[in-house]
């Protein structure tokens, strides 16, 4: 045995095997893959074995003892991967995918989060390399410097290969046409593996970058006489009825719906928020089974759902990968037909999510960024400026915008890890012992404090009563990563289908001269905003490509797909590949035609909408015959100090 170790093949064998092990511990206690079954466990068993043999394999064509720090170098750099995508998948329930790589300006940003996620005991996972690192300079002496055999590494990678045939071939029975028609990617790592899964990634973003080459006219017709045949007609109570008000668009950060009448030590967490759902004498609406439907891009793709009806993309953040497309968005479309206005407010960088980009395709007038606000020591926590100040600092700016105005707020402080100086928490931390969780309750009732502050600004400065005040979540806060926790918060077991509830969020409308219908149990989506709007402000929405429908309609579709091809309806869902009673929570196991049909137009939907990105197909589409495209080289988002309108040095630049 220790003539056998101390040889090359032998070292290869002991690298292989301990990789192996520690591939599949990650995946079993790490990742939350949803496995059932005999040949799902075995297949996620059995998955790092092809990608061991191939990639270290490799090193065993090195010459001499080359080969043995080439296994080290091969076995760290696919460990960094793995452990990668465990801290990425801590907050994101993800994979990190190409696209998302390419988001690297966000990653300055993030410090704080991936600091949160990352714990002393992931030094374990470094053991094995530490283990062979030393096993190597113990044993190396005895190694000829001699390259081996050549059919002896070709005999492994070759053995590699027939392990991934036989890999893919059993999941495909277990998954059928699972490469082709799958958005989720728990999937595929479940049954490829988390390296597989990245070679496919990489084959996956090589083939999109080449579709807008390939795109003509032709492809937007079958998109367009798919959203025609959806459109939902306006309601007459509520068509035209905001026209010319005012829009005050608030975005709430990482708040669930759960949030709402939540009591924690016998205090409400958010009691201003809930006076605005609970007293219609207030005048808002409330949509209670209103959902996100985000991805990777999270706080982006919510932002690109709103303002364009297009749903975000299943890898990546489109406003980084997509972000010089042609849009018809909302600003743009209220801009040519009632001459709004329209800014962003948001105490961040300007460049987080490249939106000092893509907000000149969307047509964006003013972003207020960070180099408007003060952004002082005191002002700022995690990700950039606090609710109160944020809100307090923008009013003088949203008082001088030009009437009609579109104004969206974005919030930050109630973001992962959810951290809060001790002189702005005003309710105990929950008490369930996981730190992200236990907080998470603390700023949401900062910012449910600092809204109601803004609120009685806006009646002091005359701008509430004369506006339509919409108030959004753009995500989830806590993900399925932190389950224990949330079922001592919620007092039920969190099964996929009450994971897939609790991707409520809320979603709250005020219209000035339109009496509130309190709460609604319509099932909607961040998709449906867009045609609800222009609907309230008398614009028909059939002209535009747009995925959702008008939730006050009576021809509103009431199913609301997610980006991995699940979707919640009020009488059955649809969740990791089960059909649920959405009443019950029951599987149901025997699905319905009608079921089946659902999906499959969740489905069509999904990569129709995917096509308009990838394709660029807005380029070829003319919503009316008055409609100017954006001409982004009007917009500049610079600061105070370098503002065209006050810098006639930056307008000679």
């Amino acid at each position: 045995m220790k003539k056998l170790i101390s040889s090359k093949l032998g070292f290869f064998a002991v690298a292989l095997v301990l990789f192996w092990v520690k591939t599949y511990l990650i995946y079993k206690y790490e990742f939350s893959l949803g496995v059932s079954g005999v040949m799902q466990e075995f297949l996620l068993f059995f998955n790092p074995l092809n990608s061991g043999l191939i990639f270290l394999g490799l090193a065993l064509f090195a010459k001499g003892r080359k080969a043995g720090i080439w296994i080290i170098i091969i076995d760290t750099i696919l460990s960094f991967v793995l452990y990668a995508n465990v801290v990425f998948y801590r907050f994101n329930s993800d994979f990190i995918t190409i696209p998302t790589m390419l988001q690297t300006d966000n990653f300055g940003s993030i410090g704080g989060s991936i600091a949160d996620l990352a714990k002393w005991s992931d030094l374990l996972y470094a053991i094995d390399i530490i283990f062979l690192i030393g096993l190597f300079v113990f044993i190396r002496k005895n190694w000829s410097v001699q390259r081996i055999q050549l059919r002896k590494p070709f005999l492994v990678i070759a053995a590699g290969v027939l392990a991934f045939t036989i890999n893919l071939g059993l999941a495909e029975a277990d998954r059928p046409q699972l490469l082709e028609r799958t958005f989720d990617r728990n999937y595929l790592v479940k049954y490829l593996g988390a390296f597989n899964f990245t070679i496919y990634d990489a084959v996956q973003s090589a083939k999109t970058s080449t579709r807008r080459v390939l795109a003509d006219s032709s492809d937007i017709t079958k998109v367009e006489n798919y959203t025609k045949s959806k459109y939902a007609k306006p309601n007459e109570k509520y068509f035209g009825k905001g026209k010319g008000k005012n829009i005050i668009k608030i975005h709430l950060e990482s708040f669930q719906s759960f949030l709402i009448d939540y009591k924690l030590h016998g205090e409400e967490v958010t009691p201003f928020l809930n006076s605005l759902v609970n007293d219609q004498e207030k005048g808002f609406t409330y949509f209670n089974n209103f959902f996100h439907q985000t991805e990777q891009g999270k706080t982006a793709d919510a932002e690109l759902i709103l303002d364009t009806s297009l749903y975000g993309l299943p890898q990546g953040a489109a406003f980084v990968t997509k972000g010089n497309n042609t849009y018809q968005a909302l600003p743009a479309i209220l801009d040519q037909e009632q001459n709004y206005t329209s800014s962003v407010f948001h105490g961040d960088g300007k460049s987080f999510w490249n939106r000092d980009e893509v907000y000149k395709h969307l047509g964006i007038n003013e972003f207020y960024h960070e180099d408007f606000y003060d952004m002082s020591e005191e002002n700022v926590i995690n990700y950039g400026l606090k609710d109160k100040p944020f809100f307090e600092q923008s009013m003088p700016y949203l008082e001088d915008m030009e009437q009609p105005f579109y104004a969206h707020m974005m919030t930050l402080t109630h973001h992962h890890p959810y951290l809060i100086d001790e002189e702005d928490a005003t309710i105990d931390p929950a008490e369930t012992g996981d730190g992200s969780v236990d907080r998470y309750f603390q700023t949401a009732r900062y910012l449910d404090e600092s809204l109601e502050e803004f609120f009685e600004d806006l009646k002091e400065k005359g701008l509430y009563e004369d506006s339509i005040i919409m108030i959004y979540g753009d995500h989830y806060g806590i993900s399925d990563n932190h389950n224990r926790a949330m079922e001592e918060i919620t007092g039920e077991e969190i099964t996929p289908m009450k994971n897939a509830d609790l991707q409520r969020v809320p979603f709250m409308i005020r219209i000035p001269g339109v009496e509130s219908e309190g709460t609604k149990e319509t099932y909607a989506g961040q998709i449906d905003v867009m045609p609800t709007l222009l609907h309230i402000l008398g614009i028909d929405a059939k002209d535009y490509i747009q995925f959702g429908t008008d939730m006050f309609s009576k021809d509103h579709k009431e199913f609301v797909p997610f980006r991995n091809g699940n979707f919640m309806a009020p009488e059955f869902s649809y969740v990791d590949g089960k059909y649920y009673d959405s009443e019950t929570k029951e599987v149901i196991e025997e699905p319905t035609d009608e079921m089946k049909e659902m999906h499959d137009t969740v489905m069509k939907e999904l990569e129709l909408s995917d096509e308009v990105l990838y394709g660029d197909l807005l380029r070829f589409y003319t919503p009316n015959e008055d409609w100017e495209p954006i001409d982004e080289s009007k917009y500049f988002y610079g600061g105070p100090k370098n503002d065209p309108k006050t810098d006639t040095k930056a307008e000679e630049e």
